[in-house]
């Protein structure tokens, strides 16, 4: 009898771990947060929350173009998102200089650069045929170089007063006002995803191409909007950056690139396409952040820390994605 009920808590378990990935995320951020307070009691406190809302913000937001992008499959990911975030970044301080009168030509400036790079990408992908990796590779490497070009190796300006107290005022000192750019990005790509005609055609391109384009599908303009539009939201979230960080040295946000793609397959969404949520990524964001300010708090080094999330990361992974692909 024992064993039996053993069994029927390893199976409820197992269904849980492969069925409610998002429940899952959700769980071990908490899990986290608490091992953090109970080994260091004094990072519970005002701040530290504030400062995972706002953080968690941001990572969403950087992740919401590669949400779409690996939904739409054919081993498609984005490794642009970092290098573009950085040069809007630079480039939205350097214009703008503190002047309130720049931020809707500073945005659009963000969007346009952004809309470009995702240009190059998808037709690289899309039209050319060439590998996801390789090609948002060298748009990475080529944003990377502008971001020196442009400043001349000496990056200088600021966000202006307003867009900086936008980003980063708390709201009964806890809720950051950032969230309501979060809010705004998050109702728009839950309705492309959800919603719209394109995310329907997006699933179906993600989950098997070739039967997609069979259906009268254009999967081509498919693949090339996604990264188009991915390019577009890396370029407003460089553009938020800027205004949460205020000053933005060279190379602020590269990391971000690998931190969405961790966000988005931590989230649930499947890396061969065809299946995922943007509410599993926000989940992911969380769980990355959370791990993240909890290793802050033990001033680990920064190689140290990439180990020992590189380790907890694997055993997640290893403990609930193992969902097939959408098409077998």
């Amino acid at each position: 009898m024992k064993i039996k009920n053993e069994e029927t808590l390893r199976g409820i378990l197992k269904r849980f771990v492969t069925t409610n990935q998002i429940g899952m995320v959700l769980i071990f951020s908490v899990l986290l947060f608490l091992t953090n307070v109970i080994l260091a009691p004094r990072s519970l406190n005002i701040n530290a929350f504030g400062s995972i809302f706002a953080l968690t913000v941001m990572l969403t937001i950087a992740s919401a173009g590669q949400t779409i992008i690996i939904i739409s499959g054919g081993g498609g990911i984005d490794l642009s998102v970092g290098a573009v975030m950085s040069l809007t970044a630079l480039l939205t301080v350097g214009i703008m200089r503190g002047n309130e009168g720049y931020f809707l030509a500073t945005l659009l400036m963000s969007i346009g650069l952004g809309a470009a790079a995702g240009l190059m990408n998808g037709a690289g992908v899309a039209l050319i045929g060439l590998p996801p990796m390789i090609v948002t590779m060298c748009v990475a490497n080529v944003a990377t170089r502008l971001q020196y070009v442009l400043t001349e190796g000496k990056p200088s300006g600021t966000a202006s007063p307003w867009f900086t107290r936008s980003m980063t005022y708390r709201i009964g000192g806890v809720i950051p006002t950032s969230i309501f750019y979060g809010l705004f990005i998050f109702i728009l790509v839950i309705f492309i995803l959800n919603r719209s005609r394109y995310g329907m055609r997006l699933f179906l391109t993600g989950n098997n191409e070739r039967a997609a384009y069979l259906n009268g599908i254009r999967t081509v303009r498919v693949k090339m909007t996604a990264y188009v539009a991915a390019g577009i939201l890396a370029g407003i979230a460089g553009f938020l950056g800027a205004g949460y960080m205020n000053f933005v040295r060279g190379s602020t946000f590269d990391t971000f690139t690998m931190r969405t793609i961790i966000a988005v397959v931590i989230g649930g969404t499947l890396l061969t396409g065809g299946k995922g949520s943007y509410i599993g990524t926000l989940m992911g964001a969380l769980l990355i952040t959370v791990l993240t300010n909890c290793l802050a708090v033990f001033n680990m080094s920064q190689s140290t820390t990439d180990m020992v999330m590189g380790i907890v990361l694997i055993i997640i992974l290893a403990m609930y994605n193992r969902t097939a692909p959408v098409r077998q």
